[in-house]
């Protein structure tokens, strides 16, 4: 679907607090202090802004940004609508740069909104179902960033390194692993551990680190020194090549949209790929819809700039 930059809700502060409004209160206004829904008056007067809300039970006033990573935002909820269908939308990122030019602010504030959109994306911990599942196939794999060679090299120990676990035509989850190399094969455990169903099949590559991975039911691996693709003992294709095709496109968003990638903000920018490839087109999500489930997971996640600049928790 066209992006429609004449769309009211990205030119009319109204229509876009309803649209949020929509998306957030389906059931009518929820109260964020109390957490009563539909309980609401909304207020009037010259010295009210619009959208205030006034709950009944407990009298205090809110509106549909207040626990949200947009509270307290001085920038217009028209931008903050563009900004998460741009993120949304463009399959390997969009720069800070690049959307503080489309959204007439500064780099500053664009840099801010980004990271507070890829917090919008990212899950909350604990509350994601596993993946796979009873005769389902997950990949696991991981890989490492490494600066370009016409830049000066730099000890390999210090590349940035990550994990993704990729449902086969499902969803993708990647965690970011620090460590030396016997604290990283125990991190990439751990998250086969506590992100696959065990009643999946896995597949990997033939990295030692897979061979005592005994927290699923399956498990097969394809030796990359002879071969990328096998047939499997239960019939399917043995093979990572999902997982690396989600390792391209991040990959050229790096090399192409971002450049840089802090070890500091890695984790949040892993969750912005990994949200797109989760309601990406094949699994019926166009930008639209992608851009609503974004707006769905801005609550309860208020991101201050101070906090932005701290490395957020896998």
């Amino acid at each position: 679907m066209t992006l429609n930059l004449k769309a009211k809700i990205y030119n009319d502060e109204n229509a876009a607090r309803k649209h949020l409004e929509a998306i957030q209160w389906p059931e009518g206004p929820v109260c964020p202090h109390c957490g009563v829904i539909n309980e609401a008056t909304a207020l009037s007067g010259k010295s009210t802004r619009p959208g205030v809300y006034k709950c009944r039970p407990c009298q205090k006033p809110f509106s549909v940004t207040v626990g949200t990573v947009f509270e307290r935002s001085h920038i217009p909820l028209t931008k903050w609508l563009l900004a998460t269908e741009l993120l949304t939308a463009s399959k390997k990122g969009i720069s800070s740069h690049q959307l503080a030019r489309m959204l007439n602010v500064t780099y500053k504030t664009a840099w801010f909104m980004s990271h507070r959109i890829r917090e919008a994306m990212a899950p909350v911990a604990g509350q994601e179902p596993p993946l796979g599942g009873d005769g389902f196939v997950v990949e696991a794999d991981e890989t490492e960033i490494a600066p370009s060679r016409k830049t000066r090299p730099r000890p390999r120990a210090k590349n940035l390194k990550f994990v993704s676990l990729v449902e086969r035509d499902g969803k993708v989850r990647s965690k970011r692993v620090t460590g030396s190399k016997g604290s990283i094969a125990s991190e990439v455990r751990k998250a086969i551990r506590d992100n696959i169903d065990e009643a999946s099949t896995l597949h990997t590559d033939g990295a030692q680190m897979y061979e005592y991975t005994l927290s699923v039911a399956n498990h097969e691996a394809v030796n990359h020194n002879k071969e990328f693709v096998r047939d499997g003992e239960h019939g399917e294709k043995v093979h990572t090549n999902t997982a690396e095709g989600f390792f391209s496109i991040f990959k050229r968003g790096l090399v192409g949209t971002y450049q840089h990638m802090s070890e500091q903000h890695l984790q949040r920018y892993l969750a912005e790929f990994d949200f797109r490839m989760n309601y990406r087109a094949r699994l019926g999500y166009d930008d639209d819809a992608r851009a609503v489930k974004a707006l769905e997971g801005i609550v309860g996640k208020r991101l201050t700039y101070r906090r932005t600049l701290q490395a957020p928790h896998a």
